[in-house]
């Protein structure tokens, strides 16, 4: 019955992404033509069809496997307001997470993305579409070769906030960088139990380039009470049971964008040990949450 789930899901999800990503398309490349108000225009179009996209996907879960979305902390949330997203990361099912979460209650959100993922068979399009930043992490090794792409991906950070400062957005930042997996928290000797150590380059980076138009910071915490975390084929066959998305809005002071992250060390001190006290409190909050689980 799973297996049978799981491929009924599959396909309709496919042909929903089949269907919307033609349109989608066809907008996308009328805004390659150099007319502001055309582009701002289309960017309204595609971010409709991707949030039509969403919403189907949504009631084709809803409508074929039983999982509980329990979703706390969305009242005050409003389209028109600009929000940073920071979140854990442990599963492909974060994503599907996010979207029943904030699809139609935030501008629709943008993910930063590591460049391979472009390859992705439709969806690889429609993010470059919409604008996704694709971002190309370069190796220890590569930098020492070519000093010159020390900070390039930063670089990428500012040129795409700069396309978001004509209307509302959400932005999303996986601030650990990878999912979560016991290997990596032990490679990492991480000081948290339920974490992997945030990166704050990436965030800082946002918020210079565009801290006065976000309106509010939106700490996500991801739970999977099960036992277990899940994979991407455990929810389309139904077999992820609930999944607890906490939302905690925290004002975002313009302090934590009035200094140079990059050459002020003292700055860049401050930021760090403000971005691990929200990890050590996210911390905290899943380890009580997985306590309460059974409740």
């Amino acid at each position: 019955m799973h297996l049978l789930t799981g491929i009924t899901v599959s396909a309709l999800l496919l042909l929903n992404t089949l269907v919307m990503i033609g349109p989608l398309l066809v907008f996308a490349l009328i805004k390659l033509l150099p007319l502001v108000a055309l582009r701002d225009l289309c960017s309204r179009v595609v971010t409709a069809i991707a949030e039509t996209w969403a919403e189907i996907n949504k009631a084709i879960f809803a409508r074929l496997t039983p999982t509980d979305w329990d979703i706390r902390g969305t009242e005050a949330l409003s389209r028109d307001r600009s929000y940073l997203v920071i979140c854990n990361h442990q599963s492909w099912v974060d994503i599907p997470a996010l979207i029943e979460t904030f699809n139609g209650k935030v501008p629709y959100f943008k993910f930063f993305l590591k460049k391979e993922l472009i390859w992705v068979p439709f969806l690889g399009l429609a993010w470059w579409a919409l604008d996704y930043p694709f971002m190309k992490r370069y190796t220890r090794a590569q930098l020492a070769r070519r000093p010159e792409l020390k900070g390039a991906d930063l670089a990428i950070t500012r040129r795409a906030c700069e396309k978001f400062r004509r209307q509302p957005v959400t932005i999303v930042n996986y601030l650990e960088g990878t999912r979560f997996t016991a290997a990596k928290h032990a490679e990492q000797q991480s000081p948290y139990r339920h974490l992997l150590k945030p990166k704050a380059g990436g965030m800082a980076f946002v918020l210079a380039a565009m801290g006065e138009q976000l309106d509010t910071l939106l700490d996500v915490t991801l739970v999977y009470p099960d036992g277990r975390v899940p994979g991407f084929w455990d929810l389309l066959c139904g077999r992820v049971k609930r999944v607890i998305i906490d939302i905690r809005a925290r004002p975002l002071d313009p302090a934590r964008w009035a200094g140079d992250y990059s050459e002020d060390a003292e700055f860049r001190a401050g930021f760090q040990q403000w971005v691990s006290t929200l990890w050590a409190e996210k911390d905290q909050r899943i380890e009580a949450l997985l306590d309460s689980r059974s409740r």
